[in-house]
């Protein structure tokens, strides 16, 4: 599948298809949007893998890809979102499986004098379902929130290479801190609280 076909994607066939689009070293950012526009959400697809907990948004492992990419399914309660992060020079590929979600971008944090001044917010994004978004360091950081109050979402994230850690910010000061990526279950299962 080249980008210019617009074909519809089973949920099989977008992991597949991602599977190849990860196996050279190039990543054809603008395939891979095409990839995850071509699967249409379908909650009795990805259900099985959609944990949730009230008092933060969850990371759930769908497919490790062989140490060369991983699949994600982010679940955000009603008000929940990340910090302000970046993606440890990972790819970082969203689509929207259900809910709406807002993403805000920021620059990196500026110095001047040797002191790290504020963020620097540089746009906003309202995504709706089966919308695809991309992010990487070098556009810049940010943060994913759900807005509603009523309503949960959930997000499909495809990170090349793997995510396994990032930084994140405080947007005030834009001090930093490195966080080790977690996940709540792994392949639909999970993860033993430690």
């Amino acid at each position: 599948m080249d980008s210019t076909t617009t074909v519809s994607l089973s949920w099989e066939q977008i992991k597949e298809e991602i599977t190849k689009a990860f196996s050279t070293e190039k990543v054809d950012i603008d395939h891979v949007k095409v990839l995850l526009g071509a699967y249409k959400s379908n909650k009795d697809d990805w259900t099985r893998f959609a944990y949730f907990d009230k008092y933060k948004y969850t990371r759930n492992l769908v497919d490790d890809g062989n140490d060369r990419y991983n699949i994600l399914i982010l679940c955000w309660g009603e008000g929940l979102g990340s910090s302000i992060h970046d993606h440890h020079n990972s790819h970082c590929f969203m689509k929207i499986l259900d809910g709406e979600l807002k993403e805000t971008r920021y620059s990196w944090p500026a110095k001047t004098g040797g002191e790290i001044l504020p963020m620097e917010e540089t746009g906003e994004l309202n995504m709706k379902t089966d919308d695809v978004a991309y992010m990487s360091d070098t556009i810049g950081l940010h943060r994913v929130e759900n807005t509603s109050h009523t309503d949960p979402a959930v997000s499909l994230h495809v990170y090349c290479p793997p995510i396994k850690m990032c930084n994140a910010f405080e947007e005030h000061t834009g001090q930093s801190h490195v966080c080790n990526i977690t996940f709540y279950s792994k392949a639909g299962t999970r993860v033993p609280v430690q």
